[in-house]
Formats: structure tokens, sequence, C-alpha cells
């Protein structure tokens, strides 16, 4: 099985250094997409086959390349593990990143800079694999910076859009800000332990203070807050929207943004033993969760309104985690993969069909133009507010039964509302565009069309998955309970069943509201001027508060150490000195005047003046040498 593990992880390498040659070859573009595709798909048929191995055998793949760090007590190789967890992790990026490579041919047909797009995109599959696949946290972290830095790349694709780059650097930085806090975590298990190995780590976990291992914890912990974008490393992700549709999908649904949620389902062992921390994490993210939500209400950008339902999302998939119920949030991870992959293409279809436009204030009535598209994204939309029987419906409603059986009623009660809200958001966008009112878009000659249909036929898995991928929970609680503790308070059948009744009641009620109220035009526009709609659409003033207590500072320091340091002192000294040479240097170009009789005079001078210096330092050492007798 050793070499399937090898196709899986570097199929989309070759891929993406294959797309690279072809950077300007414009006469190959549709090749620089379909060999990276295909390769893709080959890695995405050996994670499924992988995937297969792992549930009937109930082992795991251990593979070591090489000796990649030997020094002192550091002894790692370059090896990597398939087991129930990261073949879960395999599937869905690979699934997913499948889907988005053969959309993407379509989408970015006629940019100029396709082949240079397809191998990022494959670039940042590959990283992504490493990260899940390593079986130490160094590899992680090589994965993780790489992602990073694919992702800086995708987000500001588009460089001359001055926003995209702005976007593109504000990922970067903010995600090399926590990787300081994840990188300090890995620096202290070596300290402590004295191996990064996975299974040294959390063997030895048991026989390290508590103290340490909260910090450990901790600061792990800030590393998946600045991937996942949870508060207050958040306000990257709905910037990182400028990047191309595919893009959105790519990181938002099974890729960067749930490595943060993955590195605390690999380290469960430490995170079981730290229960503060983990009440902590479940807290952030109950308000992650209803703070998003609160945002998508308002929010008249289709991809925002999208990005904010992923951060709503995690938040929910980190409140199961810090519980302590760590496959009910990779269910949820997984299950929450596919409908939003399937939002975001959607609404790259949406933007193709109205040239680019993203206000969905200008748009309504597409149904009629775009039929496959609405269908998908409704049906994305229904599994996203969690109706029975489609997918969301059993991942996230497992995560309010474990908030409210665990006695966590407030968190519960907070993730309930949630819940309506984003059934409330989610059909918010599917009205407006789809059903509502028409804009005066054809005024503008913008003639709606649908997708091209290898396009559609692309996305239909998704659709496919984003109903059915619930009724595999069975068989995804054994595959997962050979690395996870399995497990869920305990409820009565009673209970359970108020519970879930209550909850589709409640979502049920709110979509129907939805659908009704934006039938009828939607709300007043004197809403639109109260305080609590700018409150959150100016998400909660958060952007405007770093602006005026990081930004404008920072600015300022860096314009006054510019202006007076820089410029005044360092540059001044600098150009002092290159004056000084100059000068000095049409002085002594006199003595160069290729006459031998006037070399011979320098050569007497200079014999001279060093005879002179001998003489000085043998009068001066004679004379220390009486002194001191």
């Amino acid at each position: 099985m050793e070499y399937l593990v090898l196709i899986a992880l570097f199929s989309p390498l070759v891929g993406s250094l294959f797309a690279g040659l072809l950077f300007g070859a414009k006469d190959k573009k549709i090749i620089a997409g379909l060999i990276p595709t295909a390769l893709l798909g080959v890695s995405l048929i050996s994670s499924i086959y992988l995937l297969y191995f792992i549930y009937t055998s109930g082992g795991k793949i251990n593979l070591t390349l090489f000796d990649w760090i030997v020094s002192g007590r550091l002894d790692l190789q370059f090896g990597f593990v398939v087991d129930q967890i990261s073949v879960v992790m395999m599937s869905v990026v690979t699934i997913v990143s499948t889907v988005v490579h053969i959309y993407s041919i379509g989408y970015m047909e006629h940019d100029k800079s396709f082949n240079r797009f397809f191998s990022y995109l494959s670039a940042f599959v590959f990283s992504m694999m490493v990260l899940v696949m390593s079986d130490n946290f160094l590899g992680l972290f090589i994965g993780w910076e790489g992602v990073g830095l694919c992702s800086y790349l995708l987000i500001g694709f588009w460089y001359h859009k001055p926003f995209a780059s702005w976007a593109a650097n504000e990922a970067f930085i903010m995600n090399r800000i926590a990787d300081l806090g994840m990188l300090l975590g890995i620096f202290l298990i070596y300290w402590n332990i004295g191996s990064l190995h996975y299974d040294r780590v959390f063997a030895y976990i048991p026989l390290i203070e508590n103290g340490v291992l909260v910090w450990i914890a901790i600061l792990l912990f800030i590393g998946a807050m600045g991937k996942s974008a949870q508060f207050p490393l958040h306000t990257w992700l709905a910037n990182a929207m400028e990047g191309p549709t595919p893009v959105s999908a790519l990181i938002h649904a099974a890729t960067m943004v749930t490595a943060g949620v993955y590195l605390l389902i690999r380290a469960n062992p430490l995170y079981s033993m730290v229960s503060d921390v983990g009440a902590f994490i479940a807290i952030l993210g109950t308000f992650v969760a209803f703070f998003a939500a609160s945002m998508a209400l308002v929010a008249t950008d289709l991809k925002r309104i999208i990005a904010y339902s992923t951060l709503s999302q995690l938040g929910y998939m980190f409140v199961a985690a810090g519980l302590g119920y760590y496959w009910v949030a990779l269910f949820h991870l997984t299950t929450h993969a596919f409908f939003k992959a399937l939002l975001f293409l959607g609404a790259g279809n949406v933007m193709h069909a109205m040239r680019d436009e993203l206000n969905i204030r200008k748009m309504g009535r597409l149904w009629g133009t775009l039929k496959p598209t609405a269908i998908m994204m409704t049906l994305a939309s229904i599994a996203l507010a969690g109706i029975y029987p489609f997918a969301g419906f059993f991942s996230k409603d497992k995560i309010l039964e474990v908030a409210f059986g665990s006695s966590h009623y407030v968190l519960w009660a907070v993730l309930l509302l949630t819940a309506a809200l984003t059934a409330f958001y989610s059909f918010r966008v599917v009205m407006m565009v789809f059903f509502g009112k028409e804009a005066n878009y054809r005024k503008q000659n913008i003639h709606p069309h649908e997708a091209r249909t290898f396009m559609l036929v692309a996305m239909s898995p998704l659709a496919i998955l984003a109903v059915i991928a619930g009724f595999f929970e069975g068989g995804f609680i054994n595959l997962v309970s050979k690395s996870l503790k399995v497990s869920a308070p305990h409820i009565g059948h009673t209970t359970e069943y108020a519970l879930i009744g209550g909850t589709l009641a409640l979502v049920i009620l709110t979509i129907i509201f939805a659908v009704f109220k934006y039938a009828a035009g939607g709300f007043n526009p004197t809403w639109q001027r109260s305080a609590i709609y700018k409150f959150l659409s100016t998400e909660w003033y958060i952007p405007a508060l770093y602006k005026k207590t990081i930004i404008a500072p920072y600015a300022a320091v860096s314009n006054f150490l510019w202006q007076k340091i820089d410029l005044k002192i360092v540059d001044f000294t600098v150009d002092q000195i290159a004056k000084l040479t100059l000068a000095a240097s049409y002085q002594f170009r006199k003595m160069h005047t290729g006459s031998l009789s006037h070399m011979l005079r320098w050569m007497v001078a200079g014999l001279a003046i060093l005879l002179l210096i001998v003489f000085a330092a043998f009068l001066a050492l004679t004379y220390s040498s009486a002194k001191g007798a």
C-alpha cells in the first residue's frame, strides 16, 4: 500500500510542476489544466482506495522516506501516516479539489494566467496533503506554511488589482503572526519531550507537568486560530474573497481554513488533558459562530456572505473539539466541505452570469436562466441550514446535542440561535438571487446565462454528497473509533427527539419567514439606517478598531522611522560615506599617472612612512620596557 500513499501525496506536486513549466505557453493552456486535473484524479482514486483499506483492515500505514533531521536528541524522519483521521482528510481534500480543478478549466479559460493558476492550485493541494499526512509536528508545520504560501499566491492571483494584493498580504501576515505561536508550541514540545513524532509525543504527554501542557495547548491553538480565522484573527477570511471563486471554494471548504480544526483533532490526546483550554476553545467557537452569522445577515456581497457562513461553521467545529467530541468536529468538517464548496462554485456561476457582479441587491429572478445552479445552491443552503435528511442535519445537530447533553446550556442556546440565523441568511441569498424582485441589470446590457455543461456536471458530486453524506454517520463512527474516542453524552430519547424537533421547527419557521419576507420585497429600506444595521454591516466595528489601534499607530511609527531615522540618519550617513569615498578617489587618482619615475617616488615615500611607523613602534616598546624595569 505504500506506493498508493506516494501516489496520493505526490500526484498534485507533479501536476503543479507540469503546469509551472507551461507558464508562458499560451497555446497549451488546456493541457496545463487537464494534466494537473487528471493527476489529482489519480490522487483521489488512491485516497479513496486507502480509505477503503483502512476501514476494512482497521490498521494504519506508516511510511518513512528518509532521515530528515538528525542532530543531538532530535532524530526526525521524513515520514507520513495514513490512519483513520488522515485518510478522512485525504479523501475530503481530494474530492473537493478534483471538482474545483475540473470546474476551473471552464471558469478560468479566458484568463491570460491560466497555466499559473493551475500550478498554484495543485501546489496548494500538495501542501495540504503534506499537512494532513505527516506523522510529526514539524512535517505538519511544513505543509502548514506551504498552504499559507499558496493561499497568498492564489488570493492575490489578480495582482493588478490593488485590493487583491492587499487581501493576500493581510492573509499572509495575519497567519504568520499566528504561526509564531504554533512554532513556539512545537519548540516547547521538543524541549520537554525530545521528539516531534506524534506517537512518541502523545505517549509521553501524561508525564508532563500540567502547566507546561496548558502552554503547549494554548500556543498550538494560536496557530489554529490564525489558519481557521477565529476571533480576533478573523478579518482576513472575508477579504480573501478577492481571489478567483474556485480558490474561495478550495480555501473555505476542505483545505486551509479546516487545518486548524484538524490540528486540534490530531492533537486530541493533548487537549483531552487540559479541559480548561478546551472550555475556552468551546466558548470562543460559540462566539465566532454567532458573530459571523450576525454579519452574514446584512452583507450584500454574495461571496462574503458565504465566507461569513464558513467562519460560523468553523465556530461549530471548534465547539465540538473544545468539548472533547473530536469525532463530531471531524464529521461536521467532512459534511460541511461538500455543501460549502457547492455554494462557492454556484456563486461563481452567478458571477459569470452577471459579469462579475456580487451585490445580491442587483440580482433577482435568475431562476429562469440558471435553473441547475439555482437547484444546487438551494440544496446546499438546505444542507447548511440543517434540514433532514441533508448532510448538515446529521453533523450540525450532533454538535447542538453534545453541547446540551454536556450541560453547556448557554453554549447550546447561542448555537441554536445561530442555527436560526444561518437558515435565515442562507435563504435570504437564495430568494434575492434567484426568486426575488429582478433588479434593472438588463438595462445595463447584462444577459445572464448558465455555466458550461461540464462545469455543472463537475458540481453534481458535491450536490449528491450534500444530500446523502449524513447517512454515512454509522460507517464514519466505525472508521474513526480506532483513533478517536467516539462517545456522546447520555440523553434520554424523549429529550433527544425534543431537541431535534425543536431545532428543526425553529429552522423551518425561519426559512419560511425568509422566503415570504423576500418574496414580498424584503425589509423596509429604513432598516439600513438603523444603528444595529450599521453595527453589523461594519463587522461590529472591529476592522475600524484594528485600523485605529494597530494599523494607524504602526503606520505612524513606520513613517517617523522612515522620515527621521532612515532618511535623515541612515541614508544621510551612507550618502556622506559615498561622497567622501568619491572625493578621496579623485585625489588618489592623481597617484596613477602611468609614469615610472612618478611611481618610484611614491614607492620611496611609502617606504619612508613605513620605516617611520616601525621606528616609532620600536621606540614605544623600548620606553615601556624601560619603565617597567
